[in-house]
């Protein structure tokens, strides 16, 4: 269970700190492009401005610790019960705000401090109430499943994206949030991986579902980061990541608590819910005002 921990929490820097250096790598690139050139029809980025923010050296070594937080974070899925694996590293809100206040220069809100410490609060409690992680195995229609899901997530989070075009920061946070928790079931479920069997590996649908979820997730997330509040969009993305993988791995995968210790556990994931809902909120609007008092730069040349 320690090593599970340390493990999650190790993800969840990593992912925190690259969710910032992401962020400034996107605005960077964004305040570099015209507009024109730099946005939908709808108002938000297009491909090509997603692309020059993924070539930024800020956007560069964020991804490599969203890589690096992608394998502990596959580790801790392994050892640790899902809704305790997810909740911990989605605590990454936590570095992402602190972070930001330093690199973006975000001031934050009492209100927000106060979320985050909710969510803090909430991690300690399910830390506490949490008991034996349930099996990796899973019918294969599970498996099928799980595929078929993280391709609606993302092709159809990609078209409602580019349709609402700048109101979607939110939104994207949360298809985001869905498809890395889609990625958690996956690795968690995941055959031939415990004895390693390369047959079974390469064959399970899980491991294409992870796939997609990962490289899909971090599109979402990059076109999140790049219209709205960078808190805003980590809080959708907590929210997204936590609820339905823990809730599958308790009703399915056997998930427990400790004995006498599940109504903690409720209470926990809850208050973790909720305090990134409220850091969503509050970072939105602020995100919001932001952009008002904010001139666009006119494009060079």
């Amino acid at each position: 269970m320690l090593i599970g921990l340390l493990t999650a929490v190790a993800a969840s820097i990593c992912y925190g700190t690259g969710s910032v250096l992401q962020a400034v790598g996107s605005r960077r690139a964004a305040r570099m492009s015209p507009t024109a050139a730099g946005v939908t029809a709808h108002g938000g980025p297009n491909l090509s401005s997603t692309a020059k923010a993924a070539m930024t050296w800020e956007f560069i070594v964020g991804t490599i610790l969203d890589f690096v937080g992608f394998g502990l974070g596959a580790l801790a899925a392994r050892m640790l019960p899902l809704f305790l694996s997810q909740t911990v590293i989605s605590a990454n809100l936590v570095i992402t705000a602190v972070l930001s206040v330093k690199m973006l220069g975000i001031r934050l809100t009492r209100k927000e401090w106060a979320s985050i410490g909710v969510v803090c609060t909430a991690l300690v409690l399910l830390a506490t109430a949490a008991g034996h992680e349930g099996g990796h195995h899973a019918p294969m229609s599970t498996h099928w499943w799980l595929l078929a899901v993280t391709l609606l997530i993302i092709v159809g989070g990609t078209v409602a994206v580019r349709f609402l075009g700048g109101r979607a920061a939110i939104l994207a946070g949360l298809l985001s949030g869905l498809a890395f928790g889609a990625l958690g079931v996956g690795v968690r479920i995941l055959n031939g991986v415990d004895p390693f069997d390369l047959g079974s590996f390469l064959s399970d649908p899980a491991l294409y579902a992870i796939l997609i979820a990962g490289f899909g997730g971090m599109y979402l997330h990059t076109v999140a980061l790049q219209i709205g509040s960078v808190n805003g969009a980590t809080a959708a993305l907590v929210v997204g990541e936590t609820v339905l993988p823990g809730a599958i791995g308790v009703l399915w995968l056997g998930d427990a608590s400790r004995p006498g210790l599940a109504w903690l556990a409720v209470l926990g994931f809850v208050l973790a819910v909720a305090g990134a809902v409220a850091v969503a909120w509050f970072g939105n609007h602020e995100g919001a005002e932001e952009e008002t008092e904010a001139p666009v730069p006119a494009p060079v040349g």
